[in-house]
Order: structure tokens, then sequence, then C-alpha cells
């Protein structure tokens, strides 16, 4: 430095800079580091800033006025740097020679200023709107710049004159330049043309905000002010980042993935080349009979062990490829982040040795005071830095594994989705999805927590010596101990995660099937089911918590020990070593750093160890078997066949047993071929395997052109009637019509309450079962495709409907004659009009040909005709011939208003629900009598506009009840119902013991205070052993007072969650029908599943953060302000802003968290809904349009959970903020005070003020999560409390146990409605029945034949009048009385997973041999002895693994059980062949002789024998009589036989 400022002008001088009370800094040093410090900077910085800039361009921006003055300053910042060089030059040549320094500094300042200016220009080439490293360049300029400007004007006044005149005026000119481009630089410039700012209506204002503003979240303010003042909708929400939509990251991930797949493939091929020789896979084959059950698990161990070497695709590299460099840039912020934690206890050290120095000058205190408040502002401003671009990551984690799950759930096989049902792969979106987000916040801890722990360790050892070693020796016994815990709480939580679901699966059933349950008093059976299984639950959380309590001892009690430790061996070690106050109180708040990496570091690993499983569980999911899309060849335009099948042999998996064998098919083009057989005789799997939906385990298979799919169990969504109809094809009016007129939906629409923009209910639920049907219909032939493949459409509707819709659509004069055309069905009456027939016997082909060709060949067509097709045939051709007179016999309005209930579940061939269920208000199942008339085939144009006009008034009507998102703060009502729920005094004893812990905490550190005090005292020999023992004494009671506060907390929780949830599923067992009707399925489990999950697991660790951190802060209060009285004037300012943060920010982040949990469940039910259908999805080709759909709904949940993410960093870079004041004002009252502090006391006030901030932060935190948690009591509070039924016993009106004895049964003056403020359904019925006769109930739809049957078991109560069961009034006996002394056989089939023996009897009070004895009687017999698994057979979800039919004869089977005296029979109208509706007849009229029976009839024949008819007319008796009388009375009864064609 001589060389350079010559030997006049020194560069460091002591006395003149640190020991005087007016420091300043000698001109050398500033002229050369204080001048080069910004131009090192920026010279460093820019290479990388401009290849970064080159490689982003957003647009340029246009010049603008400011943009022009900061190039005009940064030009006159060069002129005035040169100034100075040739001023320099100047004096040169007049002789006054200057040192180097003078020409060098100026030269190097006018460079940067040229480099500056171009950088200027360069960003608003590129459309930077702010820039940062310009501001951080300024901003060094300034502080370098005010230390001359100060020391100038110091040097003026003290001379009394300017001695370099010309230097003293450029030097303030720079100085007022660099100040102007400071502040010009705080504001933004306009965003580039043309980017996509501009056009969105609601854009995130990150994108356009500023350095600063970006730097503390400043941009976020107008969000949180929006909050405060009206809770926020989603319409309020901004744009997502394009960056984090599905549209970028999706393909992102998807394209490493598939990287992984091809890499997987190509080392499995080299692989199996070795492999194959090592080892003969064993044989299989000759297991038989039990012995098979074992021997594909050998294989499976067998082939492991070949496979172990092979290398699996690993989902999480591409998960590191896809997101791995951006989470980069957030680990280089946390290293920053680590290292600037260390700078203040350093600082502390000073500051202790100041206050004890007595002549120290002043400024060195206030200088230090500012210096630890700007390390720590710093250090919060990298924090949250590096957590937004953790959490960014996270989030587009989630959206990228829920879109790559979505995607492969459409794609993969029939064997692959039995392996998982539809609620584990939702799980996956939902559980581990959400796992994957939570670790990637803490992953960078990984490498972080040990570099923290290892810089400590190292301060410490400077420190205390080698005594540090006994406290290293603590922490790392401590390890194992937590790593066990850890490990063992891992175990549970795998544990409970499975009960967890099976609770959830077992929720599901009754609450689809709650109706059955409630018919047949089986309630108790369940809920004893669930409880068993909850009780287990929470057993499990019951052993979490105890571990829990041992671990949070474990970590509290880690610093104190480690101190403990270290300053017991370091005073005991050595006479000499004193522990004096610098010393202790360094160590102490080192400890405290060493704290936060310890604790995390279990929870990090635990956490990734879950994410191991949930990755384990996803990867296992990507890699399931995909369909083949080549299995059908559709390429195929050689041959005139337009579908053919060769030498087909299929399964539904690889390692089943095929279930078509050698089938050979070819379908000219144009030709209607029908499909026939028994029921399970493989019709459907055929159509299956031309859609390739199956796996083609030989032969070929090509359709020519497109397909449409007609399924045997509708599949419509949850969409308006005409969207389910277009399927997103284009609407066209004219197409449209013809369609609806052909599927007879016409006289639908005008019952429907907005025509075809009627909302639909999931799964269709407020359609009839045939206006399902036709509705898919309706899709199949909008789609106007070549193929039509028809699953069995005509089996749901009636006879009538099913003749128009044969004769308009499939037969040969329909519209789509001259299609292909594959129809599955089980109506003779239609089979001589079609081309060929195909007759499927057990899988295989038994014959096929025309009609005639069929009847001649006598084999097992014609006898399946004989047996039923003679009298069926001649009804159809009768049947036509009146059809046109009669139709003015029931007048539209036939259709009353009413849900008819019973009709309203559809046969569940997929048990899944969807979310929104909805209230319907048109009846179902029978159609209206007027589409029977409309024989003309072409569309009637003057039809069409009579109903246009008609619809004009229908408002439109939105069906959908919407799920209500609470607004506005949490009722402190709440909270008071949770103590209630945990136990008052508990609540009480738990915050005591809070208090006394912390009590322990603040007596052992101002103990220790007291100690170090003794150094200044020199009395340090004589106690030291009372002072380590007491010290020792407190920690440890405040160890053990921890354990036994957070483990009678979790008791407490714990016992809360068992009340809560047992409260719930009591209610949900008690309520009435009519609630379930209204409410969507999706919306009460919820309640079972999200909501017991937060009150079982996520309130407890959110009351235990928040009672800790409340006590902490308020402890480090206590101390500050006993220490330094004067901090309690600075408390309540801080005290206010931080309350007013916080209230900001808990309406905002409330209101956002409730919106983005109320998003989120559309993104579920819109998956379980595609999963259902996506055989449909993908026979029309409509995949990529649901992904579409798909990733809308995961953007639209991301939207609301950034702002969630970026108001937790808003939040925390302000209290943080106040944090630092604090530490700010603690050691500036250290500094003022010190003539009267000792330095123990100062130590101890600081060090606690450092500490504070964190718990300040997670309080807030903690008081927001507290909140959006406890709404899930306030939740399940709320469907706890609904209205319930009738009590289900009452005990002094129990009926006698043998009742009903005779089955008489007396209605008088009946009517009822199916809810508060709907009309009457029936009106005044007064019958009476006397024991053992049989009636049949008919009448139209609507009539309120199925609400009969419900009055009878009060599942509808009374509006008026009485029904009497043999003289008992029913509307006084108990539920369970009641209904378990009738039984009812439901229209759709309902089975629970289970045993067999379980769906008979749930109650266990029959012997296997009466079982048998019901199987035997209904038919079932054969199949289950078949089985080996006899009685114990599991159903699957829903009796998937049973035919519709043989659930049906389960059902009878269950009524042959309980043989009470009255039984009701709801016919069934669907998928039932001919056959099993013969054997339940028969059966009921051998085996029910001598009860009373109600049928509800949907097929006349089936009641012309009975005692009398009951004919129902809008909810009045229109006929009571014998059939014979009726008939001859030529009323509506005669009108319903001669349609039947059971009269002439």
């Amino acid at each position: 430095m001589e060389r350079l400022c010559g030997p006049k002008l020194p560069f460091w001088e002591a006395n003149q800079t640190l020991h005087t009370d007016l420091p300043d800094l000698p001109e050398c040093f500033q002229l050369s580091v204080l001048s080069w410090l910004p131009c090192v900077y920026l010279w460093a910085v820019s290479p990388i800033y401009l290849f970064y800039l080159k490689r982003n361009n957003r647009g340029y921006i246009m010049m603008s006025i400011m943009n022009r003055f900061k190039t005009v300053f940064g030009l006159l910042l060069w002129i005035v740097c040169w100034t100075d060089l040739f001023y320099t030059f100047h004096e040169l040549r007049q002789g006054h020679t200057q040192p180097p320094i003078y020409f060098v500094t100026p030269l190097v300042l006018g460079m940067t200023m040229l480099l500056a200016t171009f950088l200027i220009q360069f960003e608003r080439l590129r459309g930077v709107q702010s820039s940062g490293v310009l501001f951080i360049f300024w901003f060094l300029s300034v502080l370098c710049a005010v230390v001359p400007f100060r020391s100038k004007i110091l040097q003026a006044s003290s001379q009394n004159e300017v001695t370099d005149k010309l230097r003293f005026t450029t030097f303030y000119f720079y100085f007022g330049l660099v100040v102007c481009e400071l502040i010009l630089c705080c504001f933004n410039e306009k965003p580039p043309l043309f980017s996509n700012v501009v056009t969105d209506p609601n854009p995130c204002p990150e994108t356009t905000a500023g350095f600063l503003s970006t730097l503390t979240f400043w941009w976020f303010t107008s969000m949180a002010i929006k909050g405060y003042k009206t809770p926020l909708e989603s319409k309020d929400l901004w744009s997502l980042n394009q960056r984090d939509s599905s549209k970028v990251t999706v393909p992102k991930l998807l394209k490493e993935w598939e990287k992984e797949l091809a890499k997987a493939k190509s080392s499995e091929e080299n692989l199996s080349s070795q492999a194959v020789y090592s080892k003969p896979p064993p044989s299989t084959t000759n297991h038989t009979g039990g012995g098979g059950e074992s021997s594909p698990e050998e294989v499976e161990v067998l082939l492991s062990n070949q496979k172990a070497a092979s290398r699996k695709p690993s989902f999480l590299r591409a998960l590191i490829k896809s997101f791995g460099p951006y989470f980069m840039i957030g680990s280089a912020y946390k290293l920053l982040q680590d290292v600037i934690t260390f700078i203040n206890p350093q600082l502390l050290r000073m500051l202790i040795s100041f206050t004890k120095q007595k002549g120290a000058p002043d400024w060195w205190g206030y200088s230090l005071a500012f210096l630890m408040f700007f390390t720590a502002f710093l250090q919060t401003l990298i924090l949250h830095r590096h957590f937004q671009y953790c959490f960014v990551t996270g989030m587009n984690v989630r959206t990228a594994v829920i879109g790559a799950i979505y995607r492969k759930a459409l794609v993969i096989t029939n064997a692959a989705k039995r392996s998982s049902t539809v609620g584990e792969v939702v799980n996956l979106m939902s559980v581990d999805a959400q796992r994957f987000m939570d670790l990637t916040t803490f992953l960078n801890l990984l490498w972080s927590a040990p570099i923290q722990i290892m810089l400590a360790l190292y301060f410490l050892w400077q420190n205390l010596g080698p005594s540090v070693l006994a406290g290293v020796a603590v922490m790392i016994m401590l390890i194992p101990f937590n790593a066990v815990i850890a490990m063992k709480t891992r175990a549970y939580q795998v544990e409970q995660m499975q009960y967890k679901d099976s609770r959830i699966k077992l929720m599901n059933e009754i609450l689809n099937g709650i109706k059955v349950l409630k018919l047949y008093a089986w309630e108790n059976s369940f809920k004893e089911k669930v409880l068993a299984i909850r009780q287990k639950e929470l057993n499990v959380l019951r052993k979490t918590a105890y571990l829990g309590a041992l671990s949070t001892m474990a970590w509290t009690s880690a610093p104190f020990l480690v101190a403990l430790t270290s300053f017991a061996v370091f005073v005991t070690v050595d006479e000499n070593n004193v522990l004096d106050a610098e010393r202790a109180f360094v160590s102490l708040s080192l400890f405290n750093i060493l704290r936060f990496p310890l604790n995390m570091l279990p929870q990090v690993i635990s956490s990734l160890v879950q994410a191991s499983v949930s990755l384990k569980r996803i990867q296992h999911f990507l890699s399931h078997d995909e369909l083949d899309p080549n299995s059908v060849d559709r390429t195929n335009t050689a041959t005139e066949f337009s579908v053919t099948v060769v030498n087909g042999k299929f399964s539904w998996a690889k390692e089943d047993p095929p279930v078509l064998h050698n089938i050979n098919v070819m379908v000219p083009q144009g030709s209607l071929l029908a499909v026939v057989g028994h029921v399970g005789c493989g019709k459907s799997s055929l159509i299956s395997a031309l859609l390739g939906e199956v796996e083609k385990l030989e032969g070929e298979v090509s359709i020519r052109g497109s397909v449409a799919y007609v399924p045997q169990q509708a599949w419509i969504q949850n969409a308006t009637l005409r969207d389910n109809i277009l399927f997103g094809k284009a609407y066209n009016e004219h197409k449209y019509r013809c369609v609806l007129e052909a599927c007879a939906l016409t006289p639908d629409l005008e019952v429907l309450p907005g025509g075809d923009m009627t909302e639909i209910g999931e799964k269709g639920i407020n359609l009839s079962g045939g206006q399902r049907q036709r509705v898919s219909l309706a899709r199949a032939l909008y789609s106007d495709t070549d193929v039509y493949l028809l699953d069995d459409p005509l089996s749901a509707v009636d006879a009538h409907v099913a003749k128009h819709i044969f004769d308009n659509l499939i037969g040969p004069e329909g519209v789509l004659k001259g299609k292909t055309r594959i129809l599955v069905t089980h109506g003779i009456s239609f089979l001589p009009q079609v081309d060929n027939i195909m007759v499927m016997v057990d899988g295989r082909v038994s014959e096929m040909g025309s009609y005639q060709e069929l009847l001649k060949q006598n084999g097992a067509f014609a006898e399946f005709l004989r047996n039923y097709a003679l009298e069926d045939i001649v009804e159809e051709e009768e049947a036509t011939e009146d059809q046109i007179e009669d139709e003015e016999l029931f007048p539209d309005d036939a259709l009353s208003n009413h849900t008819d209930m019973v009709d309203n579940e559809p046969v569940i061939n997929e048990a899944r629900r969807s979310f929104i269920r909805q209230i319907s208000i048109i009846s179902a199942d029978g159609e209206n009598p007027k589409s029977r008339s409309v024989r003309r085939r072409g569309c009637s144009q003057r039809k069409h506009s009579e109903q246009e006009e008609k619809k004009k008034p229908l408002e439109m009507k939105k069906l959908i009840q919407a799920e209500t998102a609470e607004t506005g703060r949490v009722k402190t009502k709440v909270y008071l119902e949770y103590a209630k729920a945990v136990g008052v005094l508990l609540s009480v004893f738990i915050c005591f013991l809070y208090g006394c812990q912390s009590a322990a905490s603040i007596g052992a550190n101002i103990w220790l205070s007291q100690w170090t005090n003794d150094a200044s005292t020199n009395q340090t020999k004589e106690n030291v052993h009372m002072r380590v023992g007491v010290y020792a004494a407190l920690g440890i009671a405040q160890g053990i007072l921890v354990m036994i506060s957070s483990f009678t907390l979790a008791m407490g929780n714990i016992g809360a969650a068992r009340k809560l949830h047992s409260n719930l599923l009591t209610n949900k067992f008690h309520t009435p029908q009519s609630f379930f009707d209204t409410t969507p399925i999706g919306r009460v489990i919820n309640r079972f599943s999200k909501d017991i999950y937060v009150i079982d697991e996520a309130l407890p660790a959110t009351v235990l953060m928040f009672l800790a951190t409340f006590f902490v802060s308020l402890s480090t209060m206590i101390v500050i302000v006993s220490s330094t009285p004067i901090f309690a004037v600075v408390i309540v300012p801080l005290a206010f802003i931080y309350i007013f943060v916080q209230r900001f920010y808990v309406a905002t982040s409330r209101q956002l968290k409730r919106l983005e949990s109320v998003s989120r469940s559309p993104i579920y039910s819109h998956f379980s809904e595609t999963v259902t259908g996506s055989s449909v999805i993908r026979a029309y080709g409509r995949h990529s349009a649901f992904v579409l759909m798909s990733d809308m709904k995961v953007d639209d949940n991301q939207k609301s959970y950034y702002p969630g993410i970026v108001s937790n960093r808003w939040l925390g870079v302000r209290i943080e903020f106040i944090g630092n004041c604090m530490v700010l004002f603690a050691a500036l009252f250290a500094v003022i005070g010190k003539e009267n502090l000792n330095p123990g006391l100062v130590g101890l006030s600081v060090s606690y003020a450092l500490q504070v901030t964190m718990s300040l932060n997670w309080m807030v935190r903690m008081t927001s999560d507290l909140e959006s948690n406890i709404v899930a009591v306030e939740r399940v509070k709320e469907y706890s409390e609904t209205k319930t039924e009738a009590p289900w016993e009452v005990e002094d009106k129990k009926p006698p146990p043998e009742w009903p004895m005779e089955g008489n049964v007396e209605f008088q003056d009946y009517s009822v409605r199916y809810r508060e403020g709907l009309d009457l359904v029936l009106k005044n019925l007064t019958l009476s029945v006397k024991g053992g006769e049989k009636i049949g109930i008919v009448g139209r739809t609507g009539a309120g034949k199925s609400s009969m049957t419900l009055c009878l078991f009060r599942l509808l109560e009374a509006a008026a009048g009485e029904i009497t069961i043999d003289g008992l009034k029913i509307s006084e006996l108990g539920l369970h009385d009641l209904r378990s002394r009738l039984t009812i056989i439901p229209q759709e089939p309902v089975l629970f997973s289970g045993t067999l023996k379980m769906n008979l009897d749930p109650f266990e009070k029959y012997t296997d041999e009466d079982m048998w004895r019901a199987l035997q009687q209904s038919h079932l017999h054969k199949f289950v002895s078949n089985q080996p698994a006899k009685l114990e057979l599991e159903c699957s979800e829903g009796g998937e693994n049973l035919s519709v039919g043989q659930r049906q004869l389960v059902c009878l089977a269950r009524a042959l059980l309980r043989k009470t005296r009255i039984l009701i029979l709801d016919e069934a109208t669907a998928a039932i062949d001919l056959e099993t509706d013969d054997l339940i007849q028969s059966t009921i009229r051998t085996q029910f002789d001598d009860c009373t029976v109600f049928t509800i009839a949907h097929r006349l024949n089936t009641i012309m024998d009975y005692t009398r008819v009951l004919v129902l007319d809008k909810g009045q008796i229109a006929e009571f009589d014998t059939p014979a009388n009726l008939l001859s009375q030529k009323g509506i009864f005669y009108g319903m036989a001669k349609d039947a064609g059971l009269t002439q």
C-alpha cells in the first residue's frame, strides 16, 4: 500500500481509528479499500450476470423517463470520476506529483460506472424490470461513500477551509449522483412488451415486483390487506406463474421418467439373457387345489433373486433431474445463511467484553448493537429466499406427481387396477404427493445440519477447549436414542396408515350402502366393526405419543445437558479454569444454534423415510403394466369385415386363467350382431376384448374405424346433461335433436328442472337407471363413429322404451343402419330382426348364425329360446299395434315431481364415490309414456320449436349444493369445545405444567448468570460444587416436566379424538336417510378421513408447538425486562406491530387454506370419476381432454396454495424483523446501562433476545395452524350434531319377540313427504292387508310405489296418519325393533367387503346349517360350494367379484335367513337375466308362502297371480282389487296390462 499511497498517507492508524471517541479512517484506506470494494463486486458478478441475461430473454422494455435518467446519471458519474483523473494529470503538468492511488482509483471507478451504465441498458433490452445486481452495487457505493463524506466534512471543519476544492466538489457530486441512482433503482420499470403480464387478467405481482419488494415479499402486502378487509374468494387469487403450471412441470417429469424406463428396459434385456440360464423357474402346474395357493409366492421369491441385479427405473432420479437445479439455488442460500448465523455469537462475545472494560469508547457498543441487528436482518432475508425456493420446488413436485399418476391411471391394465383400489390411488395423489412436498422444505438440512454442527463445535472449542468433547459425547449418545424412537415411530405410522385406510374403506362402503343398512337394521354390527378398527388406530397413536413425549424430552434437555456437562467438566478439570460471563453465554448461544440442526435432523430423517415409502408406492404404481395400445389393430382397411377376431384367447390379467377361449368372430361392415348367453358367460368380456381392455394372450383383433361404446353400467360424468351427450364434440343443434329423439330422451328433458342444461350429480344420481342408460346411448350416437359396441343397453329401460330404441336406433330401420353394431342383449324379442346371433357359453362361442339358422340347429340357442321366448314375442307384436291409441290415457304430468328413493342409487358396479351428489327433483326409472308414441324416424321440427318456448321461463337450476367454506374467524366456542373434549381440568393442568417447565429453565439460566459473576469477585473456588449441583437440578427438573407435560397433552388429545370420532360415527348412523340423499358421500367421507386425521395427528402437534413457543417467548420477555427494565417501554410498540401483522396474516392465510382445501377435492373427485369411466374415455379417445381437465383442477388448487406459501414468507420477514429489533434494543440498553449492569446479566438478556425470533415466528405460524386445524373440530362437530332419526329402541314400547304373528298391515289416512318443504308423495292412503296376502304394487314412475315400502320401514316419517302392523302403531316402536321384523329384497343388490357369511348374517345369529339352507333355496349352493373358501368367500368392495345376478341371489338368501312374516320385494329392473328372475320369483312363491308379500312390480306378468293389486297414481290409490277384477274394470291396470301384452 505504501507504493500506491506514498509515504505521506499511511494506510492504517490505530490511534486515529479505534481508540478515540471520534474515530476516522485514513485517506489511503478510504481511497483504496472503500472505493474499490463496489467495483470489485460489480466486475466479479457481471460476467455471470451477463451470461444469465443472454439465456433469459423476457422481451425488451420501452425506454422510459426513469431509464433515461438512470443512463444520464451513469454517464455523469463516469464524467465526474474521470474529471478527477484528468485533474490529477493536470496537477502532474503543474509539477504536483500525486501518489499513484490518485490515478488508479478514478480510472477504476470510471470504468465501473461505464459498465453499470451498459448494464442498465442491457437489462432494459432483456426485459429486467428491477435489478438486484445493480441495487447491491449502488448500495455498496453509497455505504462506502458515507465514510469519506463524513471525514471530508470533519477535515474541513477542523482546518476551517477546504484544501482540495475540486476533488471536494467532485466527491459531493459523485455522492449525490450515487444516492440518486440508488433511489431510482428502488423503483420498477414497466413490464416488457408482449409479456403475459399484460394479457393476464389477474397476474401475480411477483413477476413485476422490484428487487427490494421481492426480497422482503412486499408485493404480497396487497393480498394481505385485501384478505384482512374481506374474506378472500377464489376470484381474488392471482394466476399461477407459468413455470409452476402443470403444462410445464408435468411433461418435464414425465420426460425424465420415460428416460428412466427406457434405461431400465435396456438393462433388463441385457440381464435377462444371463438370468435365464441361471435357474429354471419352478413349475407351478403340479400343485392342485390348496397347494396352488402358496406356489405363486414361492415363484416370486425365486424370481426376485434373479431380479435383484436388474436396474429398476428410479422415480427419484427422474425427480432430481427435473427439479434439482432450481432446488440447488435454494441450497446455495442456505449455505450462506448457515455461515452468517455464527457471526452473532462472536458479536455477543465482544459486547460482553465491552461491558467489562471501563474506559472503552461508547461508539464500540453502539456499532456492535447495530451490527448484531444488521447480521440478523440479513440472515432473515436470506433464509426466507431459501425457503421460497424450497417450497416452490415442493409445489412443483406435487403438481408433477399428481399429473403423472393421473396420466398413468388412464392407461393401466385391469390387473393393475385390481391390485390398487381407487381409494389407494387417490391416496397416492393426496397423501404421498403431499409427503414429497413436505420433504423438500427440510431436505437441505441433510447437509446443512452437519455443517452447522461442525462450525458450532469449532467455535465452542475455541471457547471452552477440550471440555466441549464431554458435551459432544452427550449429543452423540442421544443420537441412537432418538434414532430408535424415530424407527419405532415410523413403524407405528405405517401400521396406523393401514388401520386408517381400512377404516375409510369400510366407512366408504357403509355410507354407500347406508340405505341397505337401515333397511336391514344392521347399523350396530357395522358400527362395532368401525370402532374396533378405530380402537386399534388409537392404540397405535397412544404408543406414538409415549415415544413422542420421550423424544420431546430428549430434545428439550439436549442443549441443556450438553451445556451442563461441558461447564461442569470445564470447571473441574483445572483449578485455573474460570467460567466467566463471556465463556458461559457465548457457549450458550452456540448451544442454542446447535439445538436447531439437532432437533431437525431426526425429523428430516423420519420425513425422508416416509417419503421413501411414498416414493416406492408411487414408483410401483407408475411401473404398472399399461394397456397395449396395439392389441387391437385399428389400421386394418383390407377386409370387408369391420370387426374381426381370429383365434382370440383373452384373460383379465396375465396371471389369470383365460376368460375367453378360441374366439373367432367376423362382423361384416354395416351389420348388426347380437351376442346372447347366460349371466357370466363372457359377453361383456368380449366387448372389453374388442376395446383392448383385457390381456390378449393369443390371436388377432382388428377393428376398422372409430368406436363408440355403451357400457353395461352407464358411466355419467358430473356435468350437464348436454355435456354428457356431446362428450367433447362440437354442438350441432339438428344432429343433437335427432339424437335425443332416437334415444327417447326428449320427454325426459321436459321433466328435468333445467332441460338439457341440468347438472347431473356424481354417477348420474339424479337420473333413473333407464335415463342414465339412454344418455349413454345418446353419447354413442352423437359421436358418430364407424363401429358401435353396445353392452346390454336395453336392460335398464322399460319394455316399450326398449322397443322404441331398438326400432329407432339399433335395429335394421334405425338411425344406425349401415354402421357396424355389436349388441349384447337379454331381450329375446329383438333377435329375429338382427343379422347375426352369437351364442356364448362359458367363454366360448357355442354357435353363430342368423335367427332362423340357429333355430334349425336346435342347439343351446333353441333351448334358450324355448324356455323364455314364446310368450315374450307374442306380447311384443301386439304391443305395437295399440301403442298410439292409449296415448291420451296418461297426460304428461303423470310424472309427479318426486324422487323415488329406492331407485335413486344406481347399481354400483364400481362403488366409487365422487364428491358431489345432488338433490334430485326428477323421478326415477320408468319412462314417460309419451315417448312410445313417437314413431316418426326423422326429427320433428314442430315439436322442437314448442320445446324451446317452454324452456325459456325455466331458469337454470344448479342442483349442486356447494360445500360451505367457513369464513371469518374461528369462534372461541370451538376452542372451548376442544378443551371440553380434552377435559377442562386436564387442559388447565397442562398449561400449569408448561408454566413450571419455563420457570425451571429461566431459573437455570439466572443461576448460570450468578455463577459467572463469581468470576469477577474471585469466589470461584469455594462453591463450584454447589453451583454445578443446583444448575444440574434445575435443568433436569425442566426435562422431566417437559416429558410429563407433553405426555399429558398427548393423552388429552387422544381422548378428545376418540370422543369426537365416536360422536360423529354414532350420529351418522342415526342420521335419517334424507340427509344422505342431499349430501355428497364424499363430503361425509371427508369428515371421517381428512378431519379426523387432523384431529388425530395434526392438532396435537400444533397444540404442543404452540404451547412450547408461547412459553418460550413469554420467558424471554420476562428475562430481558428483569435485567434491563427500560426494555418494557419498547415491548409495547413491538407487541402492537406484532399483533397487527399477526391479524393480517392469520385472516389471509386462514382463508387461503380454506380455499386450498375446497379446491383440492375436485382433483380427487374428478380422478375417481375418471378411473371409473376409464374404459369409456379410452374407447372414445378422450384421453388427452381428461388429462387437460385434471391439469386445470390441479393448477386451480396450486393457485390458492402458492399465495399460502408466500404469506408464510411475508410473515416470517416481518416477524423476524420485530425479533431483530428486540436484539437491537436489548443490546442498546445493555450498552447504555453498562455502568450498573454486571456482564452476567448482559449476557443473559442478549442471548435470550437472540433466540426469540425463532419462537415468535413459530408462534404466529402455530396460531394460524391452530386456527386452520381447529376448523376440523368445527366440521366434525357440525356433522355430529345433524338431526337424528327416531330412537332405535324404545324401552317401554318393545314389541313381543314373536311379533308380527299374523302380518296384517293397515294404512290409515297415511300421507308422507320426502323432506320438509316438498310436496306430499303419498296422499291419504287408507288400506288394510290381511296376513299372508300377496300384494302387487304398480303405477307409473313417481306414483309413490317405492315410497310405500320406505314408509313401512320408516325411512320416511309420516306427515299424517298411521301404519299399524298386527295392531301395533309402527310410529311408536324403536326403529330397530321395527326394521328387524320386516324383510326387504332391495332393487339394487348391495354387498359389503368381507366374507359371504358376514354379508348374510353380520350379527352371527344363525348357524352354518341355516346359511347353507338359505343358499340352497336361493340357488347359490352350487356356486358357493365350488369356491375353495366356501362361506368364508371374500366379497370385494361392492361385491365386484360376484356377477350382478349372483349379488341379487345373495340378497334373496339374506331374506330367506331372516324369514319374517312380512316381505317387501322391490323388483330389480336392471341387468338381471330371465333365469335369475324366474329363480327369485319361484323361490318367493314357495318359501314365503305364508307371509305377507308386497311386490313393487315393473313386469306385470310376475304379479298376475297375486291376491290383490294396488294401483297408485300421483300418490293416491287409483285401484285396489284382485287382478281379474281390475282387468274387467278396464281402468289404469288394464291399460298397463295391455301395454305389456298380457290382455287383448
